[in-house]
């Protein structure tokens, strides 16, 4: 078999779509030995995050060239029996697709989009799953939002789940701290979120929450620590820490690398994840994998994926996040139960696991293609069609 993976997010900084087909193709190369895999890649850093025995081509990084015209030439010279992409497949494809659709928060919540990113969105990624062999997503959540909002079948949608990468682990409190404070120059103890700079993230409602925790429980030492790439949200962001009345306890790091990441959850006394909507919510591992405790919302696929390791609040309240906080920080016996809860859950995913569910997509698509040309079908479509 020769499978081909769109890999363009790779080496851009595009969080956590970057982080989930990086992982993907580091457990393919460890548990399936027999098949070529090509990646097609957009960024010149992206090299040395691919398995080494897989093929690479370069494909633009401009989308509009990337989906209008790139990545189909590219197929129609390499003949994989299929490509996996996330949400947006090429135009013209000539072999079957598999798409990963994380969520379906543009259709729900448009609000959190521009109107031009809300508008695109919803055009390509109906094009692409009306037309795929099979969809992937990570949680039972976004497997029933995607059949709702595009009136599928059962069995196009497959629940593949995430895991957290195994750079996440426990580290010696002292060193994560050391680490921390020379790397950032940020003082312990400290909360910490993890999430680009945009609406959904819910950035300013957890400011505001943080602002009310202090102003309740002024003993209080701890500052409020941020990680996430900017963006065109990210003035909205900055103005609400200037107007928080707690503004210099408050650090916006902006991106930050996975071995930076893996200090920072590390040395926090809480992780904080108070995004309004997730389709996976694949920080929150992350955390638990380091033995950090996690509040988070109570909202989409969080509860899923937290399964009771996890003090759970409504997004839309500031004051049950500063409440759920402040449980976790001012009952030492709380905080040390949930940190145990934690990391045991984060035992239960693995990316060899989740390679390897997928693997079994691809293969039964390429099989299925294959039958199909057997039979005399005339290409792509007579595939899909036959589902």
């Amino acid at each position: 078999m020769r499978f081909s993976v769109d890999a363009h997010a790779i080496g851009r900084h595009q969080t956590g779509n970057e982080v989930y087909i990086r992982s993907l193709l580091n457990a393919f190369a460890a548990i399936d030995k027999q098949a070529e895999f090509i990646t097609y890649l957009s960024s010149g850093d992206a090299r040395p995050w691919v398995p080494s025995r897989f093929e690479t081509r370069t494909i633009a990084a401009n989308p509009f060239v990337r989906l209008g015209l790139d990545l189909s030439t590219k197929l129609r010279q390499d003949h994989p029996d299929l490509v996996h992409v996330q949400y947006t497949a090429p135009l013209a494809c000539p072999v079957p697709v598999v798409v990963s659709v994380h969520d379906v928060s543009f259709l729900e919540h448009p609000e959190f989009f521009t109107r031009m990113r809300a508008l695109q969105l919803r055009w390509s990624v109906h094009r692409t799953v009306r037309s795929a062999a099979r969809i992937l997503t990570g949680s039972e959540f976004s497997r029933d939002s995607i059949l709702a909002a595009y009136g599928l079948e059962d069995g196009q949608v497959v629940v593949v789940p995430n895991a957290a990468s195994p750079v996440f682990r426990p580290e010696h409190i002292d060193n994560a701290q050391d680490a921390v404070r020379t790397r950032f120059a940020v003082p312990c103890p400290y909360l910490l979120t993890v999430g680009d700079q945009q609406p959904r993230k819910n950035h300013i409602g957890l400011i505001r929450a943080f602002a009310k925790l202090i102003k309740a429980h002024p003993q209080l030492r701890h500052r409020l620590v941020i990680a996430g790439k900017e963006t065109w949200f990210s003035a909205r962001v900055r103005e609400a820490v200037k107007q928080s009345g707690v503004a210099d306890r408050i650090r916006l790091l902006g991106f930050v690398s996975d071995d930076d990441l893996m200090h920072l959850y590390n040395a926090c006394e809480v992780f904080v994840f108070p995004s309004f909507y997730e389709g996976f919510g694949l920080p929150l591992l992350e955390a638990m994998a380091c033995g950090r405790a996690v509040a988070c919302s109570n909202t989409s696929a969080m509860p899923e994926v937290a399964d009771g390791a996890a003090i759970l609040f409504d997004p839309y309240s500031s004051d049950e996040i500063a409440r759920a906080l402040a449980d976790l920080l001012l009952d030492p016996e709380l905080r040390i139960r949930m940190e145990r809860l934690g990391q045991q859950r984060a035992t239960q995913f693995n990316w060899q696991r989740t390679a390897s569910q997928t693997l079994e997509v691809y293969y039964s698509v390429a099989e299925q293609m294959r039958g199909s040309q057997a039979n005399g079908a005339l290409g792509p479509k007579s595939a899909i069609s036959s589902r």
